[in-house]
């Protein structure tokens, strides 16, 4: 005859789903608080429409002419007296690169006529004119 030992001897059991279903919480919580983490360094343009707007891909340097009549290469706000010097250390850096030019609608003809010239005069070749998509008719 054979005793049974009185303790009774259970293995732990690991329940799985409950540790899944924590997991999946706390990544759908950190990956919901970087959004709002994310600061956004854009300035507030109201571009032109146009029918035939297309994405590029590819990196451009990005002049940028505000309302205001400021002129920013890629975020830095730059004098107008600094703004042909800036642009000939980028030919002598990068050789070609090419220029996407950001001007919000409220921004003075003559003040884009006057960065497209100068950028003409420097030899720039690739220059690219951002614009909004076109308004939606309802």
């Amino acid at each position: 005859m054979k005793l049974r030992n009185l303790r009774i001897e259970r293995t732990p059991k690991l329940m799985i789903i409950p540790m899944i279903d924590i997991i999946f919480f706390l990544l759908v919580f950190f990956m919901m608080s970087t959004l709002y983490m994310v600061e956004q360094r854009s300035l507030p343009l109201n571009l032109p429409a146009a029918a035939t707007t297309q994405t590029e891909l590819t990196k451009n340097t990005v002049i940028t002419i505000t309302s205001e009549g400021r002129i920013l290469i890629d975020r830095e706000d730059i004098p107008p007296e600094l703004f042909r010097p800036r642009i000939q250390a980028l030919l002598a850096q990068r050789g070609d690169p090419a220029f996407l030019l950001r001007a919000d609608r409220q921004t003075e003809y003559g003040r884009i006529v006057t960065v497209l010239d100068e950028l003409k005069a420097l030899g720039v070749r690739r220059v690219a004119v951002a614009t909004g998509p076109p308004p939606r008719e309802h």
